[in-house]
């Protein structure tokens, strides 16, 4: 029995130092790396896909060239199946790793948080420049790329700003704006595919 225990013990802490280094930061040189703003095109009105006992509402269709702040798997939580994933993107000087050295950057409870001691930028241009985005894949091949996704990368993401809601009057919108921040400041984005730009 204690060798089980052991042996399971082992396997567990292999398999976490694998997903770690799988993981792992990439730390691009210095520069923009993603200077456009995301493109959205809002839908009126939209179509519903259906996941599950899950009503998805399509409400713009979303493309985004952006860094890989952050991500937060989610396996655990009751809407974990749906979404698996969290990524934190930043654009514009938000991509730049001589700005992002001095900002610490955090995700939680499916919350994105940034501090900084002195700001490198404005206030307001961290605010605009990133968000933190839930994501929903299309299919089995795009969370397989999504579970390969690295902090550093840049990536395109295709896909579209969707709601969610059940019969029983659970829901969760998306944000429709890169201006907004706090509770319901984030996109839920059901996403098409997805593809590493760099590096």
């Amino acid at each position: 029995m204690r060798k089980l225990l052991i042996g399971a013990v082992l396997l567990l802490v292999m398999v976490g130092a694998l997903s770690h280094w799988r993981h792992r930061p990439l730390h691009p040189l210095p520069g923009v790396l993603a200077a456009d703003v995301p493109e959205q095109v809002d839908l009126d009105p939209g179509t519903q896909l259906q996941r599950g006992d899950v009503t998805l509402t399509t409400r713009a269709h979303f493309d985004i060239t952006a860094r890989v702040l952050s991500r937060k798997d989610y396996s655990w939580s009751a809407d974990a199946d749906l979404v698996p994933e969290d990524l934190a993107l930043g654009w514009g000087r938000m991509s730049d790793t001589d700005i992002l050295a001095k900002i610490d950057i955090t995700q939680s409870g499916r919350f994105y948080y940034w501090h900084v001691n002195e700001f490198p930028i404005p206030r307001r241009e961290i605010e605009t420049s990133s968000a933190n985005m839930h994501m929903i894949p299309a299919d089995a091949g795009v969370k397989r790329e999504l579970e390969q996704v690295r902090q550093g990368q840049v990536v395109h993401i295709e896909g579209f700003l969707v709601d969610a809601s059940r019969r029983d009057g659970w829901h969760w919108n998306t944000s429709m704006t890169r201006d907004d921040t706090g509770a319901g400041a984030c996109e839920l984005i059901y996403v098409e595919s997805i593809g590493v730009v760099a590096p």
